[in-house]
This record gives C-alpha cells, sequence and structure tokens, in this order.
C-alpha cells in the first residue's frame, strides 16, 4: 500500500505543477512555503516535498539565501529542449502506424487549436497545440516515454510563458501541426517526421530569436 503522505505530496506536487504551467506563478516568482501549505492545506513538510519533486523536473529551482522560485529557462535550456523533442517526437512518429488511436487526438487537438485561433484565445491555442504534441508521443505507447515527455512540455510552457507575445509563438504552427497530419496519413511516417523536424528547428529559431530580442532591452 503506497503511503498517505507519499500519495499527498503526489497530489500537490501535480497541482503545483498545473498552476505553473497555467502561468499562475510567472518565470523568476518567488515561491512561498508557507502561502502554498495554506492554499492547499498541506503541511509545510509535504510543500517541501512537492519542491523537491518539481526542482527534479526543472520547474522550480532553489537559490542559496532566497529560497525557492519558479525556474527562469535560459538559451541553453531552450537549445537542451527542443534538442529532446526532435529525438522523441521525431523517433515515435517515424515508427508510427497512421492507424493508431492517438492520431485521432492529433486530430481533435489540431481541430481546438483552430477553432481557439479564430477566436484570438492564444494561450488556449498553445495548449492545445501543446495536446498535439503530446499525442504524438503517446502513439509510441510508452508510460515511460509520456511520463519524461509531460515533465518536457511542463520546462516549455515555462519557456514560454518568458515571451510576451503570445500570437506570433502560436499562430505559424497552427498551419504546420496541420502539414504533420496531412504527412502522416497522406504520404506515411517518415514524410511527418521530417516535417515535423522542419517545424521544430523553425520553432527553435523563433524561441531563441524572442530570447534573444528580450536579453538585448
Amino acid at each position: 500500500m503506497i503511503p498517505q503522505a507519499s500519495i499527498q505530496q503526489g497530489v500537490l506536487a501535480d497541482s503545483l505543477r498545473q498552476s505553473i504551467i497555467d502561468g499562475e506563478f510567472a518565470p523568476g516568482s518567488k515561491l512561498s512555503e508557507a502561502m502554498l501549505a495554506a492554499r492547499f492545506e498541506a503541511s509545510r513538510n509535504t510543500v517541501r516535498e512537492a519542491f523537491r519533486v518539481l526542482a527534479e523536473q526543472g520547474l522550480i529551482a532553489h537559490i542559496p539565501h532566497r529560497g525557492v522560485s519558479v525556474a527562469a529557462p535560459g538559451i541553453a535550456d531552450v537549445i537542451d529542449i527542443y534538442r529532446a523533442r526532435r529525438t522523441i517526437e521525431c523517433t515515435v512518429l517515424r515508427e508510427c502506424t497512421p492507424e493508431h488511436p492517438a492520431v485521432q487526438r492529433m486530430r481533435d487537438a489540431l481541430e481546438e487549436s483552430e477553432r481557439r485561433q479564430t477566436e484570438g484565445d492564444w494561450q488556449r491555442v498553445g495548449s492545445a497545440n501543446m495536446a498535439f504534441h503530446v499525442a504524438i508521443v503517446d502513439l509510441a505507447d510508452s508510460p515511460r516515454l509520456a511520463r519524461t515527455y509531460r515533465n518536457l512540455a511542463a520546462e516549455l510552457r515555462l519557456v514560454f510563458l518568458e515571451i510576451d507575445d503570445p500570437r506570433a509563438l502560436h499562430e505559424p504552427f497552427v498551419r504546420r501541426n496541420r502539414l504533420v497530419l496531412e504527412a502522416l496519413l497522406g504520404d506515411g511516417p517518415d514524410a511527418a517526421a521530417e516535417a515535423l523536424e522542419r517545424y521544430l528547428i523553425q520553432s527553435e529559431r523563433l524561441v531563441l530569436g524572442a530570447f534573444a530580442r528580450m536579453e538585448r532591452e
């Protein structure tokens, strides 16, 4: 039997992770152990354990003499995140079967992003875009890969939160998601993986360009 304390720590870590990737806590902002314990009705020991879990996932940082804060990704982090994305997503897509049930989830996420695009709801466009890529990883039927990618996607959302132009960040890739899906269904996994690799290279360049501009300001 799993100890109740471990369950509480896992639930709190998941809740705090979601709050961070939803943008409730900005990158670099300090996290108060006492405030979070009160908010989530948890002990401070449980909050400390949740901090440990999220630190291992790269979402928070312990800064000596300054406490705990939400991670603020830099250029080196962006490069590493996109390297991992290309390795995971392109490999999975190249080895998948277009008849896999997760392809329908890709289609659903794409249609959601297109709906949100017409509404100008760029935060939800970004969430739907991310769901599209989570569905790509689900093509592998690997719980370990899915777990690894969930943590990677959370770090990616922190990267996106650093950029103050969500439309420029998300709009170009709604169409590119459709190109990836159409390539998979029409031309097969290899063509889809090649389209996705071009997509991720362009996305990385866009993000790195945004970070470079922010550093100059």
